[in-house]
């Protein structure tokens, strides 16, 4: 027990011993005011019951004691603090006047140091403010040239100056700028000059589009100013030529011992007007267009990277301007000054191109200016063959032809094929040649209109000497023969020859200066001269021929006057040859057409005098009044055949002049047409019936008609030939009158019938007639008639006849 007791006492010692040792811990721990005292507190707390309790009771204790050892510290030190605060007293007084004495002080050393205060801090500000300043010089000495540079650009840019902006620009960007590229008017510049570049590319584009304006305003004066050069070159080969012609007749003229004076003062005087006129100043493309533009623009466009751009625009806007330049007028046709202003034009657009070519690298090349002259070469040609077409003065054509020349020596003078060009005038050359032949067509007609058709009367040499300079005809009979005399031919002959040369000579105008050979000039006179004959004359001669009023008379003078005509021809000929120099025996020469031509017009006016003379017959036969139921005749020819007979014999005294055959051939046709006219009358379906007086007065007719054709009213005939044309009449009537139908129808179909000519179906038709006439005619004279043998008999045999006659005329009929 007492061990036990002993244990547990020995316990509960230890139990205190620990939990003391925890409370030292946690004052140790608040008197070093270590924080935080949750943890100390809770482990108090934690352990055991009733910890509270005593923790404070602890708590309390440890305060006590600390209280008490306060208390013995402060007995302790008392006195001293006692001490002190006595000595604190004495120093008190002297504190009071140190204080007042160091508050002097202090106000005294203020009132000094605020002057050195304020000159320290303007020496501060002063030094800053040099400081800035040096910083300041520094950095403006570094901005300066950019604004110097700048200002430049602005200055360069207000005086149009943009090629050397562009310039300036490039080394402001490149050289100035990097070096004061963090100041903001850096930063503001950097961005102007993209700005500036595209206002300069704006302008520049603004100017160049003025330059094209310009150059369209000016192309006309321009290509004038260019053809009037080209034209003033030949001119001037002409000169030199003729001077050099002229100071060698001076020469001689001063060998001789005549003075130059004496020379020819008109020749001089054509020198001196076509020297002044080739001296006169010619304005070239660079006299009259500025093209500092375009060449601005170039440069501009090629320093900002985009000259393609540039040369497409360029090209593009041309190509435009091409299609307007190359547009006529639609009155072009119409005047000379319509053609001059479309081809001056058209130089002057090609020539700016040119010199655009030359002037510049790669803005044009001469692919496109090739291309641009296809194409408009093409839409020339086009326009010139529709404009040309509408022309109708030979003159104006020939105007427009020496234009086309000129404007092809211009432009080939700038290295354009032309080729194409003078091709097309030869195809002008024919529309010229039908211009011509129209306006000499209207010449011809004139002519013939105020000829008279009746030979050329001449009253004395000077009158034979005028007609012979004027055509050339030869007569050694005529020349003979006194004063006054005729010629053969009528006026119109010698007019027309002049008119074949003044032909010639308006065609000659258009050959010149087409650069072609002597041969080819040569073959093109001959060919529009053929066309001259066998078109425009001709066609006037059978215009003329065909003419109403237009008598046998004139006729007879045409035939003669186509034949003098034809003979000319070969001088006509000789007169080309002159001209041009080419041999005839040239193996390609072409031969005047006049045989053909005048043989045409020959031909027609002898069928129309042939048709003519037929036609006169018709009246006259026309006029013939048989009483075909007449007993007896009136024993003597009609008085319409005298008549007619009359006018043959005096038509064909006409014909004496004419060639023999024609003559001939009208004189038979004449003839035949009258046998012919007197045939049909007898054969007429109005006539129903005929009796034996007017067959009686019908033969009266016939035998005047032989008579007429045995006299030989042209001479030439052989024998009877003549009167053959009348030979069906004659063995008709003489069938008729002897009334041998007999031996008519015994020898029908042999070769040596007496009665050959005479057809049965004409035999048939004329016996019905007189068998009707006989039949009407015995009714009158004797109701009884027909009761006679005689009468009964013979028209018993009219009857067996007309049945044989009509079996004549079947079998032909089955024949046929």
């Amino acid at each position: 027990m007492a061990q036990i007791s002993k244990t547990v006492t020995s316990n509960a010692s230890k139990g205190e011993k620990r939990e003391s040792q925890i409370y030292e811990n946690v004052f140790s721990e608040i008197e070093t005011l270590e924080l935080p005292l949750g943890t100390s507190l809770r482990s108090v707390y934690d352990d055991q019951p009733n910890a509270h309790k005593r923790f404070m009771e602890k708590l309390e204790a440890r305060i006590r004691n600390h209280d008490r050892e306060i208390e013995k510290l402060c007995n302790f030190h008392h006195q001293g603090f006692v001490d002190a605060i006595t000595e604190l007293l004495k120093v008190r007084s002297n504190a009071g006047k140190l204080k007042v004495q160091v508050t002097d002080t202090n106000r005294r050393l203020q009132d000094a140091g605020k002057e050195v205060i304020n000159q320290s801090e303007e020496v501060i500000r002063c030094r800053v403010q040099q400081r800035n300043i040096a910083t300041t010089v520094e950095k403006l000495q570094l901005c300066l040239p950019v604004l110097e540079m700048y200002s430049k650009v602005r200055e360069q840019m207000k005086a149009k100056r943009y090629y050397s902006a562009l310039k300036t620009m490039e080394l402001l960007e490149n050289t100035y700028l990097p070096q004061v590229y963090q100041y903001r008017f850096c930063q503001i510049m950097t961005e102007n000059i993209p700005r500036l570049r595209e206002q300069i590319k704006e302008i520049s584009m603004s100017d160049l589009k003025d330059f094209l304006e310009s150059i369209r305003k000016h192309s006309d004066k321009i290509g004038e100013m260019a053809m009037k050069q080209s034209q003033q070159q030949r001119t001037f080969n002409s000169i030199v030529k003729k001077q050099t012609n002229t100071s060698h007749e001076r020469k001689l003229c001063i060998a001789s011992g005549m003075v130059p004076d004496r020379m020819d003062e008109t020749m001089l005087e054509q020198f001196q007007d076509e020297e002044e006129e080739y001296e006169e100043e010619v304005l070239t493309a660079q006299d009259l267009v500025d093209f500092s533009p375009v060449y601005r623009c170039l440069h501009i466009y090629t320093i900002l990277g985009d000259r393609e751009t540039f040369e497409n625009y360029y090209r593009k806007q041309r190509r435009k301007q091409a299609g307007l330049v190359l547009q006529p007028q639609s009155n072009m046709h119409e005047t000379v000054d319509g053609y001059r202003k479309y081809f001056n034009q058209i130089v002057g657009f090609f020539v700016v191109e040119d010199h655009i070519l030359h002037a510049t690298q790669g803005l044009v090349t001469r692919a496109f200016t090739d291309e641009l002259w296809n194409m408009a070469l093409s839409k020339i040609i086009a326009v010139l063959r529709t404009h040309s077409s509408y022309c109708t003065d030979p003159d104006l054509i020939l105007e427009l032809k020496n234009l086309i020349v000129v404007y092809a020596d211009t432009l080939q003078g700038y290295g354009f094929p032309v080729n194409r060009l003078f091709d097309l005038l030869l195809e002008i050359r024919d529309q010229y040649n039908e211009t011509l032949l129209k306006k000499w067509a209207i010449v011809f007609r004139e002519i013939f209109e105020s000829d008279n058709c009746s030979p050329i009367p001449v009253a004395n040499e000077e009158e034979y000497r005028t007609i012979i300079s004027r055509f050339p005809f030869h007569d050694l009979e005529l020349e003979k023969q006194p004063f006054p005399k005729r010629f053969p031919v009528s006026q119109s002959v010698p007019e027309i020859y002049k008119e074949f040369k003044e032909f010639i000579y308006a065609s000659l105008k258009f050959s010149e200066s087409l650069h072609r050979s002597s041969t080819e000039i040569d073959d093109m006179l001959r060919k529009s001269t053929n066309l001259l004959l066998t078109r425009t004359l001709s066609g006037c001669l059978q215009s003329l021929i065909k003419k109403q009023h237009i008598g046998l008379t004139e006729l007879v003078q045409i035939i003669i006057n186509t034949t003098h005509l034809e003979q000319a021809c070969k001088y006509l000929e000789d007169f080309i040859t002159n001209i041009t120099n080419v041999s005839p025996e040239t193996v390609h020469t072409t031969r005047l057409y006049g045989l053909s031509t005048f043989k045409d017009a020959r031909h027609a006016a002898e069928g129309e005098i042939y048709t003519k003379l037929n036609h006169k017959i018709d009246e006259f036969v026309q006029l013939a009044d048989y009483e075909w139921t007449m007993t007896e005749p009136n024993g003597r020819a009609s008085g319409y055949l005298m008549d007619l007979i009359n006018f043959l014999r005096s038509t064909f005294q006409v014909f004496t002049h004419l060639p023999g055959k024609v003559a001939q051939t009208a004189c038979m046709s004449a003839c035949k047409h009258l046998s012919t006219s007197l045939m049909q009358l007898l054969l007429d379906t109005e006539v129903k019936q005929i009796s034996m007086g007017a067959i009686q007065q019908f033969n009266l007719d016939v035998i005047q008609c032989e008579l007429f054709a045995s006299s030989e009213p042209v001479p030439g005939f052989q024998g009877d030939t003549l009167q053959l044309a009348f030979i069906d009449l004659r063995q008709l009537l003489d069938l008729f009158m002897v009334w041998d139908w007999s031996t008519y129808l015994a020898d029908y179909g042999q070769a040596t019938s007496k009665y050959l000519r005479v057809n049965p179906s004409t035999a048939l038709i004329l016996l019905e007639k007189i068998d009707r006439g006989m039949k009407e005619t015995n009714k009158k004279n004797n109701i009884f008639s027909q009761f006679r043998k005689n009468d009964r008999d013979k028209q018993k045999l009219i009857e067996t006849v007309v049945k044989q006659l009509r079996s004549l005329v079947n079998g032909m009929a089955q024949h046929t």
